[in-house]
């Protein structure tokens, strides 16, 4: 049994349907549980109760944790901590193994590319959060407890990913005919995950006996596009002539004193004031992986409508 807890979001979807390539039994833990293949076992669960996280994993050989909390800062402090523990007591219990979605908030601002060797530095409270659940994992493996691996993301793209502001921002904007919308840069560089090759890679990984007991950046286009760039590439495939809308940090700031999504994203803003630069060679180089380029990507999002 391979389960995925917190299984409604976009990467939890990819990796449900690729998970069919490795095995026939997927379970699938929320509290509202859907199947994405029609062949998953649908199991509700709150992963804030610990009962129901153990009920959840029982029987489970791999476990990915794919959850997201609620995108407020006083819910991640008490939350997250809360969440992650139930589910490590539960891989220890049951002796399953975890595989962990994770982001980069906890690098913090980082000059240069990101890998896996980069120390965690965050600059952020979010950063902060990450940093600490990540280290959960990483101290229950160095200490022997638990086989885990950590299967990190850069920001998003691609189809059907709502959480995406390249998808939000600029291309469901140029599908209506607005401005596309840039943060703070049209001119600076930035790393953008393809959400279908998060999920295929994080399975390929929870199946891979090699893989474990270490951290991976997902496969990410090494080739890193400008906001101005990714624009450029979107006009040229839908064919209609756009305008860039730069939102600078002012306005951003003042958006989120009446909007609370954008205000608890504020603090976020450092990743947007400098080149974000994802490098997933160690994937590269271990796995054979045609992972999709950003011109594939963007004309996929464009074709798909969504």
């Amino acid at each position: 049994m391979q389960t995925i807890l917190g299984s409604g979001g976009v990467i939890a979807i990819n990796l449900a349907s690729e998970l069919q390539k490795y095995t026939d039994n997927v379970r699938l833990v929320s509290r509202t549980p859907r199947s994405v293949t029609g062949r998953e076992e649908l199991f509700p669960a709150d992963l804030m109760v610990s009962e129901q996280v153990m009920n959840a994993v029982k029987g489970s050989e791999v476990v990915y944790l794919t959850a997201g909390l609620q995108y407020d800062i006083n819910i991640w402090r008490v939350q997250w901590p809360t969440l992650m523990q139930n589910v490590i007591d539960a891989c220890k219990s049951y002796g399953a193994k975890l595989v962990f979605f994770d982001n980069v908030y906890m690098y913090g601002k980082v000059e240069g590319w990101m890998t896996e060797q980069t120390p965690f530095n965050p600059c952020s409270r979010k950063g902060e959060v990450r940093a600490l659940i990540a280290q959960m994992i990483l101290d229950e493996v160095n200490k022997g407890n638990l086989t885990a691996l950590i299967a990190r993301s850069a920001d998003f793209y691609g189809p059907n990913t709502s959480n995406s502001f390249l998808n939000v921002m600029v291309f469901d904007n140029l599908a209506k005919g607005k401005s596309a919308q840039l943060m703070m840069s049209k001119n600076l560089k930035h790393s953008f995950t393809y959400t279908p090759d998060a999920g295929k890679a994080t399975a390929l990984l929870g199946n891979t006996n090699s893989a474990w007991n270490q951290t991976w950046h997902l496969p990410t286009d090494h080739n890193v596009l400008t906001g101005n760039e990714i624009v450029n590439l979107a006009v040229k495939e839908t064919g209609r002539a756009a305008k860039i809308m730069v939102l600078p940090k002012w306005m951003i700031r003042m958006t989120g004193l009446f909007n609370p999504i954008v205000g608890e994203s504020v603090e976020m803003l450092y990743q947007y004031e400098y080149d974000y630069l994802f490098d997933s060679s160690k994937f590269d180089k271990a796995f054979t992986f045609n992972k999709v380029l950003y011109l594939e990507g963007i004309r996929n999002i464009i074709t798909s409508g969504r």
